[in-house]
């Protein structure tokens, strides 16, 4: 691969405070791109920004609850602002609260609906003008939209039914969005990891979290986010006439 083959390009990574998106974030500063943080944890924006910079990048955070259209319009008016464009958009941020559909909490399923979905097509509603400008006459003529989805976007499994539903949304947006654009260079690429050493399964009850923590056991080794990051950094390098639409990525003794 062509050192820093990212120089002149802007990208936007969601859910960067920590995890895949902080991963994402860093990876591609290192290859040269200007990169804006999004997402709610100042603080933690903060230190990944000042390590970034440290580290010779160059980036932006934006704190912003992207579920609220007028924080998702002001991250991709921070790229433009700070960086006059914008190449790759990383929609990662994303919520799994599980458990039985029946008696169900639905102030949870709305809130993985709000975030994992509703959020997902708003930023990309919003930056989809400047990336197909970025792709007609960007360094590379080329953009990149890279959604974040799931193993659980490809199979249904007991109490991971809203979970489920989201990320199957992504899957059919992400194809549906592909065949429109793909004709004017921005590439639509999904990436699905199976599990992830992340925060994801904290925001559960406890309940759920030892039935996560049981099924980990069995899995072994986990991924860790640099193994999507560099998933990602895969994708949005490839030469203008290569698209990766799919990448599944499971932990080796992951069965499901």
């Amino acid at each position: 691969m062509n050192a820093r083959i990212l120089e002149k390009h802007v990208a936007v990574v969601t859910g960067a405070s920590s995890g895949i998106g902080e991963a994402t974030a860093r990876t591609l500063a290192a290859q040269g791109a200007a990169v804006v943080l999004a997402a709610r944890r100042g603080d933690r924006l903060k230190a990944i920004g000042e390590s970034i910079r440290h580290e010779g990048g160059i980036c932006a955070e934006v704190v912003a609850d992207i579920t609220a259209p007028d924080d998702a319009q002001r991250m991709i008016d921070t790229a433009l602002e700070s960086f006059g464009r914008l190449d790759i958009l990383v929609n990662n941020a994303g919520v799994m609260l599980l458990g039985p559909i029946v008696d169900a909490r639905r102030d949870e399923w709305e809130r993985m609906i709000s975030l994992n979905l509703r959020a997902l097509l708003t930023a990309t509603h919003i930056a989809l003008p400047h990336l197909l400008k970025a792709a007609a006459d960007g360094p590379r003529g080329v953009a990149d939209i890279v959604n974040i989805s799931s193993v659980a976007g490809r199979m249904a499994r007991l109490s991971n039914g809203v979970y489920n539903a989201t990320k199957f949304g992504v899957t059919a947006f992400s194809e549906s969005l592909r065949q429109e654009v793909t004709k004017r260079h921005v590439r639509v690429s999904l990436v699905e990891p199976g599990a992830v050493e992340t925060e994801l399964a904290s925001h559960n009850n406890p309940e759920v979290r030892e039935t996560l923590r049981k099924r980990f056991d069995d899995i072994g080794e986990r991924l860790q986010p640099q193994d999507i990051a560099d998933a990602v950094e895969y994708v949005v390098t490839r030469p203008r006439h290569v698209a990766i639409n799919e990448i599944l990525i499971r932990p080796t003794q992951q069965e499901l």
